[in-house]
Parts: structure tokens; C-alpha cells; sequence
């Protein structure tokens, strides 16, 4: 399984899931060094801005991400 069929699997999930997971992913990188972590965010942030830039993808309003976010918290 490649990195784009793990995606369409995850995001295919409930959005409770999905935030699980997140959580779990990210309390992985906390064993991760100050360097590799930025060096990861580098990496992911070019991809994301590739991607926007090849139409890919499309980004979110902050106020959507903001409000959808408040609403998983409740």
C-alpha cells in the first residue's frame, strides 16, 4: 500500500476516527528531534503548496477549518 491509497482509506473514515488517529500520529512525533520536525513540516508544507499550485487540491477558509473544529470539540 502506497502513501496515496493510505490516505483514501483514512479519509474515508468517520471524522471521529480520523481525529484519533491524528492524535495518535501526532504524539508519535514527539519522539522525533526538534531538527527532523521542522525538516518534516518543510517537507509537507511544499507538498501541500505543490499540490494547491497544481489544482490538486483546494484549500479551506480558516473560518470553515475553525468552525468545524469547535464542533468536534462539543
Amino acid at each position: 500500500m502506497n502513501l496515496a491509497q493510505l490516505e483514501s482509506e483514512v479519509f474515508a473514515l468517520p471524522i471521529q476516527d480520523r481525529a484519533a488517529l491524528a492524535k495518535r500520529l501526532l504524539l508519535s512525533l514527539e519522539e522525533v528531534s526538534d531538527a527532523e520536525f521542522e525538516t518534516l513540516w518543510g517537507e509537507e508544507s511544499a507538498r501541500r503548496a505543490a499540490e494547491l499550485d497544481l489544482g490538486m487540491t483546494q484549500a479551506i477558509p480558516g473560518q470553515e477549518v475553525a468552525k468545524k473544529a469547535r464542533a468536534l470539540l462539543r
